[in-house]
């Protein structure tokens, strides 16, 4: 059994003083990768350095978050294409649109996001959506983009079911974390409803760390008590959960489990 976690925040200054350890609990318990996601100019060369380190481990993305979308996006912009044209990156991520925190730079996000589907496209890459309070403004724009070669994730996803399938209608996996684990947070009964052919797993870490260790820093080791979560959703043993999830990521990706 082998697992991919697809969207960890490792590189972050959370795991400064112990990221041996880290990476050290992930070989414990059979994690075989972790993605990346960039959030901006300030990440990259964290992100690059910890790449470097645990070169058979750390996949890199390239992307502009949407809570970095500021009055300088075009900076950033910029220099995510720069980084972008001279390294391996396996997706264009995270990026998206966030109306949680912040709504006055709606159009810059729009923008960005768009801006970096193309890259994607260009490139064919998978892209790593982060999409907060933004389901429909997300799939608004997709949907320009209906009949293109256009693949990736709903990164953290905890819409409905209409929004799960209708995500899943554009080509999409859905990223399934921690949430799903929370005993009111009504992912469990979303999941229950599609297949598991349509999800990839990943911890989001720090963030979110899942029932038995919710309110604790997270890590990529974490990872095993999502997919347990989903073994007892789906009535399917713990090998077939990593199975099915890290064959879709290592489709999705490019990447491969050895």
């Amino acid at each position: 059994m082998k697992l991919i976690d697809t969207h960890s925040h490792i590189y972050s200054d959370d795991f400064k003083d112990d990221i041996e350890e880290i990476i050290s609990n992930c070989r414990k318990v059979n994690i075989g990768k972790i993605l990346l996601p960039n959030i901006d100019s300030e990440s990259i060369p964290k992100m690059n350095r910890l790449v470097k380190r645990f070169p058979d481990m750390c996949v890199p993305m390239m992307g502009l978050h949407p809570t970095s979308v500021k009055e300088n996006y075009r900076e950033e912009l910029e220099n995510c294409k720069a980084w972008l044209a001279k390294g391996d990156y396996c997706a264009i991520g995270e990026i998206g649109m966030d109306l949680y925190w912040d709504k006055a730079f709606v159009k810059e996000q729009q923008i960005v996001f768009d801006t970096q589907i193309n890259w994607a496209l260009e490139r064919e890459l998978p892209i790593v959506i982060h999409a907060r309070d933004s389901f429909d403004e997300i799939f608004e724009i997709l949907e320009s983009y209906r009949n293109s070669s256009l693949k990736g994730v709903f990164h953290s996803f905890t819409g409905n079911t209409e929004q799960a399938v209708k995500a899943i209608g554009f080509g999409f996996l859905l990223g399934i974390n921690g949430i799903v684990t929370f005993k009111n947070s009504g992912l469990d009964k979303t999941v229950g409803s599609i297949g598991l052919d349509h999800l990839i797993l990943e911890t989001d870490a720090p963030y979110l760390a899942p029932v038995p260790k919710r309110g604790k820093r997270n890590e990529s080791s974490y990872l095993v008590h999502i997919a347990s979560k989903l073994s007892e959703i789906y009535q399917l043993s713990l090998d077939e959960v990593a199975k099915t999830t890290s064959a879709n990521a290592e489709k999705l990706f490019n990447i491969e489990l050895k």
